[in-house]
């Protein structure tokens, strides 16, 4: 755990891109889900949010 917190202060790719995955995989669950409105409501922003992320730390170095 100690080792994931330090490859996000140190702006290391895997640990952000696994970040990044978590929030597009959550997202798509927010978006699937039946019970909650709210949570549908935004689960595009966060599949968006995570997807441009994805995209800007994959520039980030290993």
């Amino acid at each position: 755990m100690t080792d994931f917190i330090k490859g996000i202060v140190a702006f290391r790719r895997g640990p952000w891109e696994m970040l990044a995955s978590i929030l597009i995989a959550l997202g798509v669950v927010m978006l699937m889900q039946p019970f909650a409105l709210v949570l549908y409501t935004y689960s595009f922003l966060v599949t968006l949010v995570g997807t441009v992320m994805f995209i800007i730390v994959s520039h980030f170095p290993e």
